[in-house]
């Protein structure tokens, strides 16, 4: 009977301490990932932060809060937003951020992911609403320069570093879609005329320029009256052309006493008159 007795004391103890161990245990010892921290609190006053790795704590004196220092990421939701030329759009970012300091991201601030998605959310307003559209469209890396850089400055006493911060989408109104899709169209004309323009100045350069080495060298204009007849009879053409001498033009000068054009390359008379 005693032996009864003692049995079932020593089993009661075992499950005591058990029981005990394993309430205690868990209170007692953490382990920390390598990306995570433990900001602890003894009696709800700042104790130190520790970790990763194996932590001791004082089973229900000591209190953690867990910090992943990885870097964040945060949706800022679409929004509407007027630009700075009265233009209404809507406008969503994505914000990358990590904790630097786990004590003060536990400390100065409650939910410091909520705030700095808030604050992600104010800032992206308020730049967007202080640039115009075209700089919206085309500057959209200094836009978000100014952005992050106005979050980092704001989270750094929080211990937060905001990486970097991408506005994802811009959309537009319809009517502005085509008010742009006209005035792209129109500029695009305009350069294309500019560049025929800019073709037709440089073929009269050079015409003018071989129009200047024809009358230095009258024989190339004979070479270039017979290259144009060697054209002409290639072709499948359904009219006939007769060639005439250049020389016959100054013959009927001659008889009809007409001033005639100069002719390109010709020599003028010794006296230097006129015929």
């Amino acid at each position: 009977m005693e032996n009864g007795d003692e049995f079932i004391n020593s089993l009661t103890w075992i499950i005591t301490i058990a029981v005990l161990a394993a309430i205690l245990l868990p209170q007692m010892f953490k382990i920390l990932r390598e990306y995570e921290r433990a900001v602890i609190f003894r009696l709800g006053k700042y104790k130190g932060t520790k970790g990763p790795g194996l932590i001791f704590l004082i089973p229900f004196i000591d209190k953690i809060e867990r910090v992943d220092l990885r870097v964040l990421t945060i949706n800022v939701d679409k929004q509407e937003v007027i630009t700075k030329d009265n233009v209404t759009v809507n406008v969503d970012a994505i914000t990358f951020f990590r904790v630097i300091d786990a004590e003060d991201a536990v400390i100065q601030v409650e939910q410091y992911i909520h705030a700095t998605s808030m604050l992600a959310q104010t800032t992206l307003r308020s730049i967007v609403g202080q640039v115009e559209l075209d700089e919206l469209l085309a500057e959209r890396e200094k836009v978000n320069r100014n952005i992050q850089e106005i979050i980092d400055r704001q989270t750094d006493p929080w211990g937060i570093k905001v990486v970097s911060v991408e506005v994802r989408d811009v959309v537009l109104p319809e009517n502005m879609k085509r008010a742009m899709a006209r005035q792209a169209e129109t500029e695009r004309e305009r350069r294309a005329k500019v560049i025929n323009a800019e073709g037709e100045f440089q073929a009269a350069e050079r015409l003018v320029e071989a129009a200047t080495m024809m009358k230095e060298a009258p024989m190339a204009l004979q070479l270039r009256f017979l290259q144009a007849m060697t054209d002409i009879s290639e072709e499948n053409a359904t009219f006939a052309f007769i060639p005439l001498p250049m020389e016959m033009l100054e013959v009927f000068k001659n008889m009809s006493g007409v001033q005639l054009p100069p002719q390109v390359g010709g020599n003028e008379d010794e006296s230097g008159e006129e015929s």
